[in-house]
Formats: C-alpha cells, structure tokens, sequence
C-alpha cells in the first residue's frame, strides 16, 4: 500500500488533520513525506499504530508531552506508564472527592471552614527570580504582592518562558479584586483557567515551541488563604519552628514513591525525577490541586522551583526559615544554599511572613 495522503490517514486514524498537524509539530508523529512544494504532509499506514495510540492517550487525558516519551517506549514500559499515569488520576480524583466533602458540608452548615470576621493580620513579602550556574535562560517567574504569591516554573525556552510569564500575569488582577473569604478558591480556579488559555493562545500563535509551566500561588483574604498548585513547584509552611510541604509534587518519580516502588531515598537521585505528569500546557486537560488554609501570626510560607528544593533539602530549609531575618534576607541566604550546591537549574522564591496589623 502506498502512502495516503494527510485526510485519507485522519480518516483512518480518527483523528483530524488539524491534530495532525500540530503532533507533526510537536514531533509526536511526524509524515512519512513532505512535498516540496505544495508542503502537504503525507503519511505510511505503518504509522497508524502510532497515531491512534496517541488518541486513545490524549482521551485519557494524558498531556501531550508525557504522550511523546510513553509512545517511545517498548511496550511493556508504555503499559507501565499508562499504569502509572491513571493511578495517579485516580489519587487526584480522590483528592477531588475529599474537596467536594468538605464543600457539601460547608454548604450545608455542617462545617465552619471560613471564619465569620476577618483577623487583622497581613503579610510581609519577598520574591526573586535567579539563574542557574549553567542555565542562558531564565524561564523561573517569582511574584509578590499584599494579597497574592506565584512562582512559575516555564519549560526551557521561549515557550516556557512565555508560559510562566502568562500564567503569573493571569493571576495578578486577583491583587486589587475585592474576593471574599467564601470565594478565595473559585476565584483562584477562575485565574488559573485564564492561565491556561493564554498559554493555548502561545501554543497556537507558536506552535514549534513547548509552552508549559508549572505554578504554585497563594491568594489571601483576611486569614484564609486559598493555594493552588499544579507541577513540582512548592510550597512549604514554617510554623512553631517546624517546616511542612504543603503541596505535592506531580511528577513520575513522586508517582512511585507514593505507590511504594520507591524510597524518598532514591527518588532524590532518580534520573527522572523532573519528569512532570501535570503541568498547565494550555490543553485543559490538567486539573491543579485547590485547598484552602487558615494563616496564623508567626507563619512564614515559602513558594519556590524546583531549582531550590531539588539541591536544597528540609532541614538547611528550615534553618534558614527558621532564622530572624527579614523575607528578602531569608531570600538571599537561600539562593546562597542553592549557588553552593552548584545551582544546575534557575531559582525562583517567595517567602511571606505572616504579622499581626
């Protein structure tokens, strides 16, 4: 049989030119042959195999980056991460589950998550974004503001870097709009939504870049605050001289360790372990992680990349948190920590401290 051309492969694949196009950009599925002149992709049905395992993927809802590396793979690793990768849509449908518990009770008076009177604390700030010792490009956007804190973490180039920037600006109306305690998580929902189609826009007008990131934000009313989350970007808690991760990482590795195949030990040097299996890559498909938290004088958060918390671990964070230095004095020593451990990947922080007005 000879080649067909790029309607007659959609057809038989099920899937449209238009998708086809863009997997051939993304180098998902690129064409047996390309015309030289007209450019008109044409493809060899060998390579239906390929194109409808890719569909039966994206109905998943795996991200398309995730698609590429699973569709490279022999097929006993394809099936494990396929495997892998619903158990752990099963774990945020779980978590999912617990947040609408917690609304039908609140809803229906039988939970008192949100304080009836504001408590008149606020917060003291710092952010900043640092190249790594061996980055050219720094795609790491860190943001502070009296109501609201982001880090986000773009993909390497000029798509992440747009990435990150749009997701971070999505949010930032959120600092002058009057949101309610009651309506902390919707709102922030809302944002992280528009987040999400600016990046498509990217995706759209740039389609041979990867326009991914990764996001951490806090937005705060009164002593709730609402965090969403969405990748390996962290947030962590100092509270009574004890440090907590707040927020969980989506990535391959923490997949494992979280089914027991591996040790928090080995997880830290796995090669893998940036491999992110959430992200917002402006396809809508990747759900973030909402709660909602109650601020009490004397916290300090932390919002940093991967580029701290891979090089830096808990206790040399918790010392430092721990510390009676100012946010942007905190700030410093921790980017010290992560240029001493050689700094391979950009650094972007947030540190709030939580004080009584």
């Amino acid at each position: 049989m000879g080649l067909l051309t790029i309607g007659a492969f959609a057809r038989a694949a099920r899937l449209s030119p238009k998708a086809l196009r863009l997997y051939d950009e993304l180098g998902l599925l690129r064409p047996a042959a390309v015309d030289g002149e007209s450019g008109y992709r044409f493809y060899d049905p060998a390579q239906l195999e390929r194109a409808r395992l890719i569909a039966w993927l994206r109905r998943l809802g795996m991200p398309l980056a995730r698609i590429r590396q699973v569709c490279d793979l022999e097929p006993k690793a394809a099936a494990e991460q396929v495997a892998d990768y619903w158990a752990q849509v099963m774990a945020d449908t779980a978590v999912r589950e617990r947040l609408a518990t917690f609304l039908v009770d609140y809803l229906s008076g039988r939970g008192s998550a949100v304080e009836d009177a504001e408590t008149m604390i606020g917060i003291r700030y710092a952010a900043r974004s640092e190249s790594g010792l061996v980055r050219t490009s720094n795609e790491d956007v860190a943001y502070a503001g009296a109501r609201l804190l982001a880090v986000a973490d773009g993909m390497r180039g000029p798509g992440g870097n747009l990435a990150s920037v749009a997701a971070i600006d999505a949010l930032k109306p959120l600092e002058t709009k009057a949101v309610p305690a009651g309506d902390l998580l919707g709102a922030l929902a809302d944002a992280v939504g528009q987040a999400d189609r600016a990046i498509q826009d990217i995706t759209e007008s740039a389609p041979s870049s990867e326009a991914v990131t990764t996001l951490t934000a806090m937005l705060w009313s009164g002593s709730q605050l609402a965090l969403v989350h969405i990748g390996d970007t962290r947030a962590y808690l100092l509270r009574d001289g004890e440090i907590f991760q707040i927020t969980h990482d989506h990535t391959y590795v923490q997949s494992l360790v979280d089914q027991g195949r591996l040790s928090e030990e080995e997880a830290v040097s796995h090669p893998q372990r940036s491999l992110l299996v959430r992200a917002l890559t402006g396809m809508g498909g990747s759900q973030p992680d909402l709660s909602l938290h109650t601020a009490v004088a004397g916290d300090r958060y932390l919002l940093c990349s991967d580029g701290l918390s891979t090089v830096v671990a808990a206790e040399p964070l918790r010392g430092v948190l721990s510390g009676t230095g100012d946010p942007e004095q905190v700030i410093d020593e921790l980017v010290r920590l992560a240029y001493d451990a050689g700094a391979p990947d950009n650094i972007a922080c947030v540190v709030a401290d939580v004080v009584t007005l």
